[in-house]
């Protein structure tokens, strides 16, 4: 174990390394978002009901931070089918280290993006007025959003290993938007077509915007069913699964890529 994690640092330290010397691609990913975050609030704001008749901004921003994890994997997509076209991936293999190090790197070093991400939206969130009702509450929700983005990371890395060519990664990057949107970070799954609401409520993005609206203390739509009375507990419930799921198949999938 002090092998993989000693030896998945290194790797780590190569993407840190990178940001360091392409600094731009760290600000415009921190940026991205903000923007996105400004639009959705300044041009639509008005034209959305709130529940409870709250602060536009009070109700998006948990949304915008669950979005924001989200559409982190693509970038995980493009890194891992980057090092696997150009042979990076099988220099490291060739290496005297351990077999998951390459995977634990790669984890790490996006977790710490998403890390830095986020706290860039934290930042635009509070100068536009938002405000967590709690600071206890506040570091658990963020906490169900980075433990959201961990479970991603493991499908990112699937994903990219299995494409093994960026080109192709953008038919997968597509999907990013209708499962972001099929949730109820922006609509209501209530006012949704029965069977799509029901998508919507079981969407995994869908409990951990909700539990971190709940723990964020800020308004959300609510609902009656399991699922959504039971945001944090599935809110947990999903990232772990999906990335049991995913994590498996990601090394299963990475000691098969020379066959």
């Amino acid at each position: 174990m002090r092998w993989a994690l000693a030896d998945g640092w290194t790797v780590a330290r190569r993407d840190l390394i990178h940001w360091a010397n392409q600094p731009m691609t760290v600000v415009f990913g921190i940026l991205f978002p903000v923007v996105i975050t400004l639009a959705f609030g300044y041009l639509f704001g008005g034209a959305v009901k709130v529940p409870a008749g709250a602060d536009y901004f009070a109700f998006l921003m948990p949304g915008m931070y669950g979005m924001t994890m989200l559409f982190g994997l693509s970038a995980t997509m493009i890194a891992v089918a980057t090092d696997v076209s150009k042979g990076v991936t099988d220099r490291f293999r060739s290496m005297p280290m351990a077999p998951s190090a390459v995977l634990i790197g790669r984890a790490v070093a996006d977790l710490l993006n998403s890390v830095l991400i986020l706290a860039g939206l934290l930042v635009c969130g509070l100068a536009v007025g938002w405000r967590p009702s709690s600071f206890p509450g506040a570091l658990g929700a963020v906490g169900l959003l980075l433990l959201l983005r961990f479970s991603l990371l493991w499908v990112g890395m699937y994903l990219g290993l299995l494409l093994r060519d960026p080109g192709g990664v953008v038919a997968i990057q597509v999907l990013e938007f209708p499962v972001g949107f099929l949730s109820n970070a922006f609509v209501a799954p209530g006012t949704m077509p029965g069977w799509l609401g029901a998508i919507s409520e079981w969407n995994p993005l869908s409990s951990t915007v909700a539990a971190a609206r709940q723990l964020f203390g800020n308004p959300g739509w609510g609902g009656d069913s399991w699922v959504a009375q039971h945001a944090i507990l599935m809110a947990v419930l999903w990232p772990v699964a999906i990335t049991a799921v995913f994590f498996v198949l990601s090394v299963r999938l990475y000691q098969r890529l020379d066959r």
